[in-house]
């Protein structure tokens, strides 16, 4: 469903750039050929429009498996949708799943496309920061690419959660960074300390570009201290919407 995205750029682009007239910047440190991962915050469902609107490239995302999952017409459409804007479908259980959902990664990457990733495994419950996981790292050393980190800006003001069409008089927009190299940490992708300090300096990357304040837990715990619940993400490899 590779015309569907086009279809959607060519649809909702024009329009997003006379309504909400986006600030976007740094799109040429976005390679035009090869793998690289775009590690971006996640601060709304909006994030999904905005940021790869500004690129002549697809992002290909790992999103959760509710989304492909859901049933009747409602379901139907999310399923069409998601898949044509390039997501794909993994379980978010932990464990295995989690190295199936890396073995994905990897796939895309070797196709020599763009693997777009949320480091902090969901979308936050606010608009800081969250502690990332360390499976942009583990992808990023396995995969030996660099890591582009990608910014989104004003994104949860335009469309916060529980909000159904994004609010006018918003101007979002999305930042990407310098590629960061991690070639001297190769061959070290099962070391934790490694892991936890590559997982930071992207994630202190995105800080930069966005000026977030920083919270250094999870945003799956955040959210579950919210609303009372145990968080069902526990595992720290995952990284997906």
């Amino acid at each position: 469903m590779f015309w569907f995205w086009w279809m959607v750029k060519a649809i909702l682009g024009p329009i997003i750039l006379v309504v909400w007239r986006p600030r976007n910047s740094g799109m040429k440190n976005v390679p035009k050929e090869g793998p690289v991962i775009l590690a971006s915050n996640h601060l709304s469902f909006a994030d999904h429009f905005v940021g790869p609107l500004p690129l002549t490239r697809r992002i290909v995302f790992l999103g959760k498996r509710d989304y492909f999952e859901g049933k009747g017409l409602k379901g139907l459409i999310s399923k069409i949708f998601f898949t044509g804007v390039g997501v794909i479908p993994i379980d978010r259980t932990g464990g295995k799943a989690s190295e199936e959902a890396l073995a994905t990664g990897l796939r895309v990457l070797r196709e020599g496309r763009i693997l777009g990733i949320y480091p902090e495994g969901t979308r936050a419950p606010d608009n800081r920061l969250y502690r990332g996981k360390t499976g942009v790292a583990r992808l990023a050393l396995q995969s030996r690419v660099p890591v582009i980190p990608m910014g989104m800006i004003n994104t949860f003001e335009l469309m916060p959660p529980g909000q159904i069409w994004p609010r006018l008089g918003v101007r979002p927009g999305v930042r990407f960074g310098q590629p960061m190299d991690f070639s001297q940490y190769y061959g070290q992708e099962e070391d934790r300390e490694v892991l936890r300090l590559v997982t930071d300096e992207i994630m202190n990357a995105i800080r930069e570009l966005t000026g977030q304040e920083y919270v250094d837990k999870y945003a799956a715990d955040a959210k579950a201290e919210l609303t009372g619940k145990t968080p069902h993400d526990t595992d720290d490899s995952e990284d997906e919407d």
